[in-house]
């Protein structure tokens, strides 16, 4: 497969931007914020995502999929990323319903993918334990009860957690904390009897909770994948899932730079634009290689995945992209709060919300130093 977008790709790519610029700018993320939104997304935006076909791109059409593919649905994040959409396209397309897709039993994929396609069940991966990412790092226990499983345990940083209809909780049947094998993964209704939900505030205002379980009954079909064996389900999905952040942050930085030189043009010093001087020059020559090297790397990465390569080398390109990535958008959005001056820290001018936004996404599912580490560790190092 060539790594280019084909004509129908390129064509999804401008439905999208022109969808999202019209529908989804950063206007109405400024006014969840300042509303002070109980979604923290707009479920009319939503509804229409789901109806031009979103959230259904890369699942197979036995499920309502459109079966189009992860580059594709990339297309489509990466303008998402350029406006900063809120919506539940990452926590419940890239994250829950890969994890269903992957994992899932013949029963519950026809049970969940349709409603997930249809715009009409959000799901949230209830997956970290601490400040960093561990994905290994699971304390939360799930023990065999009448004939089901009693679990309990905190989780922190669970994208859309406050508004998903189902968690997947990822709980430790067996071993301790930071051993791959006795990880299962659960789906656990958020209203259930011992979940307590506690929506925490992004400085990027995008979705997140922290979790209490405290002996939450489920029943045993409620278990995602083999018990002990959800890393299996984990390890690919996560990796599909750092790439789809990845998309998200490219489009994010693209506008950011883009925003950035044409304040170069528009604002003048000395009787001229300051994207005449020479230093100013050089600066913005350096992110437009960076942004091109991630483009690459990006693109690469969505190939790979709709190839379905060699799951090892979709591990070492989804840790090279997001910390590729993760490292251009730092540069891109500090050089753009720089280069706008005092005013760019200020909250009307939108540049501020793009450093916000690469402030969490660098972070979410490893950040550039965990990346850089793992990709070594893949290659033996």
């Amino acid at each position: 497969m060539p790594m280019i977008l084909n004509e129908e790709q390129n064509m999804l790519k401008d439905t999208a931007k022109d969808f999202c610029t019209n529908n989804a700018p950063i206007d109405q993320l400024r006014k969840l914020r300042d509303g002070d939104s109980a979604d923290g997304f707009d479920r009319a935006t939503w509804t229409q995502m789901a109806e031009l076909g979103w959230a259904g791109i890369p699942f197979p059409e036995e499920h309502g999929g459109l079966d189009f593919g992860y580059k594709g649905l990339g297309v489509v994040t990466e303008e998402t990323g350029r406006t900063l959409a809120a919506s539940p396209l990452y926590a419940t397309v890239w994250l829950g319903g890969t994890l269903v897709n992957i994992g899932g039993s013949d029963a519950q994929k026809a049970e969940l993918l349709p409603k997930v396609t249809g715009g009409e069940l959000l799901l949230a991966l209830a997956l970290e334990e601490s400040h960093r990412h561990d994905p290994y790092g699971i304390a939360a226990t799930a023990t065999a009860s009448d004939g089901g499983y009693s679990i309990s345990g905190s989780k922190k940083f669970v994208l859309d957690g406050h508004v998903a209809d189902k968690l997947i909780v990822a709980a430790r049947t067996s071993g301790s904390a930071g051993d791959r094998d006795g990880i299962s993964l659960f789906l656990v209704d958020r209203d259930a009897d011992g979940v307590a939900v506690t929506r925490t505030r992004m400085v990027d205002s995008r979705n997140a909770a922290n979790i209490e379980l405290s002996d939450v009954k489920v029943a045993a079909d409620a278990l995602l994948g083999g018990e002990g064996k959800g890393a299996d389900v984990l390890d690919p999905a996560l990796d599909i899932a750092r790439i789809g952040i990845s998309a998200e942050m490219l489009g994010a930085t693209e506008e950011c730079f883009e925003r950035t030189v044409q304040y170069l043009k528009d604002r003048e010093q000395f009787g001229v634009p300051i994207g005449s001087f020479q230093a100013l020059k050089h600066r913005a020559a350096n992110m437009f290689c960076e942004i091109e090297l991630s483009k690459s790397c990006v693109l690469e990465a969505l190939t790979a995945l709709d190839e379905a390569r060699d799951p090892g080398e979709v591990a070492k390109l989804a840790s090279l992209t997001k910390a590729k990535v993760g490292e251009t958008f730092h540069t891109v959005s500090r050089e753009g709060i720089q280069m706008h001056g005092g005013i760019g820290m200020t909250d009307e001018f939108d540049i501020g919300f793009y450093i916000k936004r690469a402030a969490v996404t660098e972070q979410t599912f490893g950040d550039v130093n965990f990346h850089r580490n793992r990709y070594g560790e893949l290659e033996g190092y």
